[in-house]
């Protein structure tokens, strides 16, 4: 960790050194430790201490980009000029306007003193209550327990400054037998809201539920999403079609459809970086203060999300405070604080409601097929069961699916309750368990 004073030396040096009419320095750093155990046992454990410095120069509408991880004058200075260098050699860009210019940014609490100060050992022993948990069962345990701590600092030719700290822990397993699996998880900024012992039962339940699975029929299901399976949809919607980038290039899902109903009633999902209950951050990749912005509501659509370039493309248009790193790829800004409006239900009412169907644990392998339709495939992994007459059944081998998102939010009957926090990327979602009247299984698997 750098620290903030520390920072802002360094953001202050790329920006007096820069020849350039702006200049932007983007310093992220941090300390990130991992224990990863398989066959019930720690096999590894690695730290990494890093930090990156990058830096946009701008010429008129030239610009230039160039990074660096060594964070001595000289790299600095070279790192400049190499974004200088850049931007001389480009076209003009005539849709770029400005870098943004500074603005309040709030605080918000996204660090805990106990994760930041996990030992090795501390992740070890719970790493043990895990392991602990499937051999008593007769049970692989695999997965990995990781902690860190993130530092962000911003600042620009134009006024910007800004910095923010933050933690995080998640904890992931996955419990096998020779004919079954079961994954569970669990991702907090304070470690000690983690319980491993949770984890480890939840995971060994769905493989001991698991041994004997039979292969059902693919075909259109009533279906229980459990939050993960949940967090993959979410994710994808954001990825597809909520980049103000994406609207105006026209591979967008809302390309004219602002303003307009796209799923169920009871569908409500918005974007909130000042929100404690997730992985908060105050301020987005340019230094544009967060908000809480509303996505969908009540089924209908209301936003996109801006960075200060597509927000220079619209008269009027200003960032909304979601613009990803350079290095992030062609996304354009991203929604990265994800929270979907939860509902009333349990899963066990969920179940008792369903007369043939399916439970899905998590998806994973899964991909897009159709962007602007939302169609998506994948595959049901590590605890996917058969629902009858309102009981769970048993175990059944895994489905490929072929889906619409937006047509699975336009069928949710029921949903959770109690929402889960997902990590992810610079920031994560908070997501509830949902039940959908038709959801499309198109192959079946042999495991």
């Amino acid at each position: 960790m750098v620290g903030r004073e520390n920072a802002f030396k360094l953001i202050e040096l790329a920006l007096k050194c820069s020849p350039g009419d702006q200049t932007e320095a983007l310093l992220m750093g941090g300390d990130s430790y991992l224990t990863r155990f398989a066959a019930n046992h720690i096999h590894q454990n690695v730290g990494e201490k890093d930090a990156i410095l990058a830096v946009r120069v701008v010429f008129g509408q030239k610009i230039g980009s160039a990074s660096t991880n060594s964070l001595d004058e000289g790299s600095i200075r070279r790192a400049v000029e190499r974004a200088a260098e850049i931007a001389r050699l480009q076209p003009e860009n005539p849709d770029f306007k400005t870098l943004p210019g500074p603005s309040p940014v709030s605080e918000v609490d996204g660090y805990s003193r106990h994760t930041a100060g996990m030992t090795p050992d501390d992740r070890a022993r719970a790493v043990g209550a895990v392991i602990a948990r499937a051999r008593a069962k007769g049970f692989q345990a695999a997965g990995a327990y990781s902690t860190g701590e993130q530092e962000l600092a911003i600042g620009n030719s134009l006024g910007v400054r800004a910095y923010h700290v933050s933690t995080g822990a998640s904890l992931v397993t996955v419990a096998m037998s020779e004919t079954s699996s079961g994954y569970a998880e669990q991702a907090a900024v304070d470690a000690a809201a983690i319980d491993p012992v949770a984890v480890a039962d939840v995971a060994v339940r769905k493989c001991a539920d698991g041994v004997e699975s039979v292969r059902v029929e693919p075909g259109e299901y009533e279906v229980i999403l459990e939050e993960l399976a949940v967090s993959s949809l979410v994710g994808y919607l954001a990825r597809l079609g909520f980049s103000a980038l994406a609207l105006q290039e026209g591979r967008s899902f809302l390309a004219g459809k602002l303003g307009q109903k796209i799923v169920g009633e009871n569908i409500t999902l918005w974007d909130d970086g000042l929100d404690p209950t997730g992985f908060p951050i105050p301020f987005d990749f340019e230094g544009v203060p967060k908000r809480r912005l509303t996505l969908i509501e009540d089924g209908v659509a209301r936003n996109v999300v801006y960075d200060s370039y597509t927000a220079g493309r619209e008269p009027g248009r200003r960032s909304t405070g979601h613009a990803t790193p350079g290095f992030y790829g062609s996304f354009g800004p991203m929604p990265m604080n994800l929270f979907l409006k939860p509902g009333t239900a349990t899963i066990e009412e969920m179940i008792r409601s369903t007369k043939r169907g399916i439970w899905v644990t998590r998806f994973h392998y899964t991909n897009p097929i159709h962007p602007v339709k939302t169609i998506i495939t994948g595959m049901t992994r590590d605890g996917t069961f058969l629902v009858e007459n309102g009981r769970v059944v048993g175990a059944v081998k895994n489905f490929r699916f072929t889906q619409s998102v937006l047509e699975a939010f336009s069928e949710v009957e029921m949903i959770g309750r109690t929402p889960k926090l997902i990590g992810g990327h610079f920031g994560g979602m908070s997501v509830p368990a949902l039940k959908v009247r038709r959801f499309n299984f198109t192959g079946v698997t042999e495991f």
